[in-house]
């Protein structure tokens, strides 16, 4: 089968494409053609091993590979459709239209993949294409999941920093269908693409500070690694709730006592990128609350230059490789 693979840790052009032996399922595992898998900020930051928050940098080198990958084929998320099931899988049948997560063991940057069963994989959205349910599961059960945390109410004020990536774009959706107003922090290029999302309002952090703005809000979901931690606490109403998804060692430690002696509370907790949250996703965009964000689809042989896309950080949406023809 024909792979995305890289070698040696390093820029973009590390990427290659490459044929490799197709993976063959074991008795607990699922075999998918991959047809579409997102171009993420997991996948630029594995390939070239920068990372945002470094606290976990050396436990991550010794399993991933200390001088070299150990896995040459990244990519996290999918769609596809099953074509082979191992003996002990009963819950997926041959011929299902599928996306999700191969977690840990990347692997959808190729024509196919082999995954444990157990793993999140369910029906796509009968109203989107491979490309477009790619792009669902990393962004979306991420907003699902700290959005779910935060309970939000109707009528309530949230703010998200970075709305403009995967996870903030899907923020926003979600939000919205719970009955928030949104703010959307993130560049004035991504104002337009925001809005359509459905922010309310719109702060572009490279000409206003929002923590010295004077607004407040109920809840604060932030996804931009080394944001002022007291200046979003006090933009905080009475029983506001602070999120963050890449929280710094000193960030955790600051949100017991934040939690413990204010009338705010402080949550980090990592997405669970459960089976029922993609089934729910999967519901929310049939009955259309939530919609497509992908910006870009990109063949195989252009995976470099969606990488070097995501690096930019100025996409608007999210950027897909089409796997195989």
């Amino acid at each position: 089968m024909k792979a995305i693979t890289y070698s040696d840790y390093g820029p973009p052009d590390v990427l290659q494409i490459e044929d490799v032996p197709a993976p063959v399922p074991k008795d607990d595992e699922v075999l998918i053609r991959v047809r579409a898998a997102e171009a993420t900020k997991s996948d630029t930051e594995m390939r070239s091993f920068r990372f945002a928050v470094n606290w976990f940098w050396l436990p991550l080198r010794l399993a991933i590979g200390v001088r070299k990958p150990r896995r040459k084929i990244l990519g996290g998320y999918f769609a596809g459709e099953v074509v082979a099931l191992g003996k002990d899988v009963t819950r997926l049948t041959v011929g299902d239209e599928v996306y999700g997560t191969a977690g840990v063991r990347f692997g959808a940057y190729g024509e196919y993949v082999s995954l444990p069963a157990r793993y999140t994989i369910v029906p796509k959205p009968t109203n989107m294409s491979f490309a477009e349910a790619a792009a669902v599961p990393l962004g979306a059960l991420n907003a699902l999941h700290f959005l779910r945390l935060a309970e939000i109410r109707k009528g309530e004020k949230v703010l998200i920093n970075g709305a403009g990536g995967s996870i903030g774009a899907y923020g926003i959706q979600i939000a919205r269908t719970m009955g928030a107003r949104v703010t959307a922090v993130d560049k004035g290029i991504k104002e337009d693409f925001v809005r359509r999302m459905g922010a309310d309002h719109f702060v572009d952090y490279t000409k206003e500070d929002f923590t010295a703005a004077g607004q407040t809000y109920d809840v604060i979901f932030d996804m931009v690694p080394g944001s002022s931690y007291s200046g979003c606490v006090r933009l905080l109403n009475p029983n506001g709730r602070y999120l963050t998804g890449n929280p710094t060692f000193s960030f955790m430690l600051r949100s017991v006592f934040t939690t413990w002696f204010s009338d705010k509370t402080v949550l980090f907790r990592f997405a669970r990128e459960s089976e029922e949250e993609l089934l729910s996703l999967k519901a929310m965009i049939e009955a259309g609350e939530i919609g497509s964000i992908v910006e870009k689809v990109y063949p195989m042989e252009q995976a470099a230059e969606a990488h070097r896309r995501v690096d930019t950080e100025e996409r608007l949406g999210a950027l897909v490789v089409a796997i195989g023809e």
